[in-house]
């Protein structure tokens, strides 16, 4: 069956078609008022934000770190300065696949494996946020050049010239004034934040470190205008970094190369003082080694050489070497068994080469087996006779002997600006009780009279002790920065001077270190021959191993370094003391023999003249006057 034909309602669908029309007007409509409501929303209610925003990516604020203080010597020798260098920089944020483009780097500059895994440690480790990190130091004019031609493969990266530190004396002064190296972590935690944005290193040790703070100076800023791909377009603003301060050390290039060559390659320790202000003239420890690898980086290999080495380099002697004192203290015991009043410089002892206890039938040998008999203070001092001092430890005890030992810097911090330093152990009654759980025995106080037992002390140390002999109890501090910018160091918290109830006791001391250098029958004459000044010694001798009761020491059964350390202290002019020296060689076996000869040469290289002759400041003939006009 057919169906009908439908005829089509034109009307129906003109209605259709006109609503559809409206409907798509007003959609419309509604669609441009949204748009023009977000408009007006984002440029005119937001328009504070968005525009520092857009700001903000076109304007960058870039920190300057401020050039690091130079450090010189006493006579104006740098010892650390700030060399050119360029180096390769990566900033995470800004490289993408930052992994991926340190094979790049690997592959352009044709490294190694172990140079990418040292790169990925160092992008690893803590830092701000778009702050480039540098990776490679002391670029080649080739590595640039490289690293140019391929710089679109190397987003993030860029070649920055800086300065980096350098220390031209290498070795010289490797223990005194340190290092710089990387901030690690742990430091990055503590530092300035703002102050610290751009710069990558910091003092490790010595000076540079204890001085971190004067020597950075203030970080600085610029304001730069920059193009998508983050180039610098142009400088907006300026505010320069201040600089670091320079300090001038106390410390004598002459005199450290002197102190050198008179340990002559031996493991040990030489520190020179100017008693009169608490100056170091001299620190050397040996070994030492080169602090430049250090800066921009030491390797593995190198790194585990030097800690691994059986000479040490690393240790600091002077600041961190423990050594009981030996006979080098007799001169603070016998001042104070004097200020005590427990012997007079008459008081006389007879020595038959030991010493026994009431009651107890323990020898205390002295050094010389066939005693000295009869001695006074004079004479035991020149003579380092153990027997006396056994005694006079003994009479002080060891409340007053530790005391007393206390006020010399025995057991303390000596020094005003070397943080390293150990305060060594000055042992004592409620010590022992604390540590040991033991009670003090008689027999360990002899043995403190005469620098063993417990008693531990730094290079440093003794000569502290023995600068306060020379200065008569007056206090000094050491200290390694004679200036700084200008200024002389404050001590903020001075240690309290030495006063005896009679002061001749401070020379009577004095005269009794003389004769071990010039007495007849001193220890130490052999190395005062010849001397143009009066010089005021004593010598030391430390055991590594104890023997037994009744044996005598046999270099040849003992192996190197089990041997006894040679230590000598003293000081000259000793009627107007200019320098003091404490001198420890490791292994030396005679203080005497081994240490005197390092100090006389060192005193030699500070009081003696080009010519041989006393510089007339110290004594000396005075210097034959310039000739201003020629003979007609």
């Amino acid at each position: 069956m057919t169906q009908p034909i439908r005829i089509k309602d034109h009307e129906k669908d003109a209605r259709l078609v006109r609503a559809r029309v409206v409907f798509g007007a007003v959609l419309v409509v509604v669609l441009m008022c949204v748009l023009i409501a977000r408009l007006y929303f984002l440029q005119v209610i937001q328009y504070d934000y968005h525009s520092t925003l857009s700001e903000n990516n076109r304007v960058h604020v870039q920190p300057i770190p401020p050039t690091r203080g130079l450090i010189f010597d006493r006579n104006g020798v740098v010892v650390a300065d700030n060399r050119p260098s360029f180096s390769l920089s990566m900033t995470r944020e800004r490289s993408g696949d930052w992994k991926q483009v340190l094979d790049v780097i690997v592959e352009v500059l044709q490294l190694t494996p172990e140079d990418r895994a040292v790169f990925e440690k160092r992008m690893r480790q803590g830092r701000r946020p778009f702050e480039p990190v540098p990776i490679l130091f002391e670029l080649t004019e080739e590595q640039i050049a490289r690293i140019a031609v391929n710089q679109f493969r190397l987003p993030g990266v860029e070649v920055v010239a800086q300065l980096v530190r350098h220390y031209p004396q290498g070795p010289h002064f490797a223990h005194s004034v340190g290092y710089m190296g990387r901030i690690n972590e742990k430091e990055l935690k503590t530092l300035d934040p703002i102050n610290y944005s751009g710069t990558h290193h910091i003092g490790k040790t010595g000076i540079e470190r204890f001085y971190e703070a004067e020597l950075h100076g203030q970080v600085g800023n610029e304001e730069v205008e920059t193009n998508a791909r983050g180039r610098v377009l142009r400088v907006l603003k300026r505010t320069d970094p201040v600089p670091g301060k320079d300090i001038v050390l106390s410390l004598d290039i002459k005199l450290q190369e002197a102190a050198e060559m008179a340990l002559g390659g031996r493991r040990g320790a030489v520190v020179a003082l100017d008693p009169k202000t608490g100056e170091v003239l001299a620190m050397v420890s040996q070994p030492s080694f080169d602090p430049n690898p250090f800066v921009t980086g030491i390797s593995f290999k190198a790194y585990a050489e030097l800690r691994d080495s059986i000479d040490r380099p690393l240790f600091n002697r002077v600041l961190r070497g423990l050594y009981p004192p030996g006979s080098t203290i007799k001169p603070a015991v016998a001042i104070a068994g004097l200020d005590a009043g427990v012997v007079t410089a008459s008081s006389r002892v007879y020595d038959p080469g030991y010493y026994m206890l009431p009651n107890y039938d323990h020898k205390y040998r002295n050094w010389n087996r066939s005693g000295d008999g009869y001695v006074d203070l004079d004479t035991a001092i020149m003579r380092s006779n153990d027997t006396y001092f056994y005694d006079l430890a003994h009479k002080l005890g060891i409340d007053r002997l530790s005391a007393y030992m206390g006020k010399f810097g025995l057991g303390q911090k000596v020094s005003l600006d070397m943080f390293e330093e150990s305060p060594g152990l000055m042992p004592s009654r409620e010590w022992k009780r604390a540590t040991r759980r033991q009670a003090w025995f008689p027999g360990e106080t002899l043995i403190l009279g005469i620098g063993q037992g417990y008693m531990q002390a730094t290079p440093l140390q003794l000569a502290q002790a023995t600068a306060l002999v020379a200065n008569k109890g007056v206090w000094n501090r050491p200290h390694l920065a004679r200036t700084i910018e200008g200024e002389k160091p404050v001590d903020d918290n001075p240690i309290p001077d030495i006063v005896l109830r009679d002061p001749s006791d401070w020379t009577k001391v004095n005269h009794g270190m003389q004769q071990v250098m010039h007495g007849a029958r001193g220890t130490a004459r052999k190395a005062a021959v010849g001397a143009q000044y009066r010089i005021a010694g004593k010598s030391g001798t430390a055991q590594v191993v104890a023997i037994k009761q009744g044996e005598k020491y046999d270099r040849s059964k003992v192996q190197e370094r089990h041997r006894d350390h040679a230590l000598f202290v003293g000081f000259a002019p000793a009627e107007d003391p200019k320098i003091v020296v404490a001198v420890m060689v490791e292994n030396g076996e005679s203080g005497s023999g081994v240490a005197a000869p390092v100090v006389r040469q060192v005193m030699d290289a500070w009081l003696l003249a080009d010519d041989g002759r006393l510089k007339p400041e110290y004594g000396g003939p005075p210097s034959s006057p310039e000739v201003t006009a020629r003979e007609e």
